[in-house]
């Protein structure tokens, strides 16, 4: 399994610590916010994670695990009309920003490995509750939107390739790229 180096795992944990900042109040607006700033925040971490590594058959199956994930959501959405708990529109079930989270959650997982995997899942999660809390879900619409995006990631994404890898690093003295070989 590919591991992501340990100069990279800051960038990382930067791009998923926008996620979990907390609403700057309990209102329904703030959680709706900061929701939207953690699933945001996960996307771009499984299109940047792959591409920072050269990896662009990362790239592309994290394009297909949301995307995937975007057209099953949208189409039950459609067949299966709900009322959301704040009354807004006819498009409650499933919970949109829960299974795009979870599809580029289970995508860092699945390609680069439980350190990466770990944080984005519980980012992913925060994205659910955040759902609840804004009154834009039920937790049913919340826990189908996860097994959809985690399933498609999974489904999607392969395990990156063990017998090559390639390690961006930086730091304040420079730059560079590792690479490692097994025969």
């Amino acid at each position: 399994m590919k591991q992501i180096s340990p100069r990279f795992v800051p960038v990382l944990a930067a791009a998923l610590s926008l996620g979990l900042a907390a609403p700057v109040s309990a209102s329904e607006d703030g959680w709706d916010d900061a929701g939207t700033i953690a699933k945001n925040a996960l996307v771009v971490a499984a299109f940047a994670v792959p591409a920072v590594e050269g990896d662009w058959e990362g790239v592309l199956q994290a394009g297909g695990s949301i995307g995937g994930t975007m057209l099953i959501t949208q189409g039950l959405k459609e067949a299966f009309p709900s009322r959301r708990p704040d009354g807004s529109d006819n498009k409650s079930f499933p919970s949109g920003h829960t299974s795009t989270s979870f599809a580029a959650a289970a995508t860092l997982h699945n390609r680069h490995g439980w350190e990466a995997g770990l944080p984005a899942y519980l980012v992913a999660s925060f994205v659910g509750l955040s759902r609840v809390e804004a009154k834009k879900h039920r937790v049913g619409d919340v826990l189908v939107g996860a097994a959809i995006g985690t399933a498609t990631g999974h489904l999607i994404t392969s395990k990156a390739n063990e017998r090559v890898q390639i390690f961006p690093w930086g730091d304040t003295k420079g730059a560079g790229v590792d690479v490692s070989f097994r025969f």
